[in-house]
């Protein structure tokens, strides 16, 4: 499996973790409590934890197109519901 994370810096990680839960679980399986989300993609799955200081995101998929197309998505709608924040691209790390 590969794997990548980042974090999201704002005082609106728990708004964002939802609105993204909410928008893919009309196209894909997610899972939602409090401040966790998980959203299972063909392409792999994406791991949100929201706290008051940003979001986290770890995704995972079983090779690295499919984990280049799973941080794609993520961080594509990611930075659309959050434009008013006028940040730049994530920058994904490795594990560890």
């Amino acid at each position: 499996m590969q794997e990548a994370t980042t974090r999201f810096a704002t005082e609106n990680g728990q708004k964002y973790l939802t609105q993204l839960c909410k928008h893919f679980a009309h196209k894909i399986d997610v899972t939602q409590a409090d401040d966790q989300g998980e959203l299972r993609f063909s392409c792999g799955t994406g791991y949100l934890q929201a706290d008051p200081d940003g979001l986290n995101i770890r995704v995972q998929s079983p090779d690295e197109a499919n984990l280049t197309d799973t941080k794609s998505v993520v961080e594509d709608h990611l930075l659309r519901f959050a434009f008013r924040e006028n940040s730049g691209p994530l920058l994904w790390q490795p594990p560890g």
